[in-house]
């Protein structure tokens, strides 16, 4: 089965990709350093000829409110309708279980729209919902920082390993289309704020 990989480049991506291919699989990553840009359309085409399933992994590059929205609906856009001229029959997505609790935030009003934009498409879909990647918890500690002081709340939460996302990914990309959403989260609940106060202690940060 031939499955491109949007964001292929990535954190996700690239997991997905090596997970794919050792399942046998034709797993192409496709991002802007192979040549394929979502923006613009350039080398969708040719990326695409071919796929039976496409899984968009990408995430924005700013998550300025703005900037954010035009990634998402572009992106997602630009997807859909090369897909459809493709023959493309799954359509698989990585989106953030709650998006539409934390419509607040600009970035999880653009997953939203992006979201709709697939359960709009006539092209057969799943969307996966995973919670935060611990990944990423330094990137949330660093996006939450002014001056020396952290601003996090201390909310539950479940979070993943980038690797069990990936393979949650995958299952549901060598399956059915669900028509519908999927959610997964870690097994454990802990405190966001509790983890970024781990996370810059073993980086013996001296932020608080």
């Amino acid at each position: 089965m031939k499955i491109v990989v949007v964001g292929g480049s990535g954190l996700i991506g690239t997991k997905l990709v090596s997970k794919l291919r050792e399942r046998g699989h034709e797993a192409l990553p496709a991002s802007p350093s192979s040549g394929v840009d979502t923006l613009t359309g350039e080398g969708l085409a040719e990326a695409l000829k071919g796929a039976q399933v496409v899984v968009d992994t990408t995430n924005a590059p700013s998550w300025e409110d703005a900037a954010v929205m035009n990634f998402f609906e572009t992106s997602t856009r630009n997807l859909l309708d090369y897909e459809a001229a493709a023959g493309v029959g799954h359509h698989v997505a990585l989106s953030v279980v709650g998006s539409e609790r934390l419509l607040a935030s600009g970035y999880f009003r653009a997953k939203i729209a992006q979201e709709n934009l697939i359960k709009g498409s006539s092209i057969p879909y799943s969307i996966v919902r995973a919670t935060q990647f611990f990944e990423f918890v330094k990137g949330i500690a660093d996006f939450s920082t002014e001056g020396n002081k952290v601003h996090v709340p201390s909310a539950l939460i479940q979070p993943m390993a980038a690797d069990d996302v990936a393979s949650a990914v995958g299952r549901i990309a060598t399956g059915s289309p669900v028509n519908g959403t999927v959610e997964g989260g870690g097994p454990d609940k802990v405190l966001l704020d509790e983890l970024v106060r781990l996370d810059l202690a073993a980086r013996m940060d001296a932020s608080e």
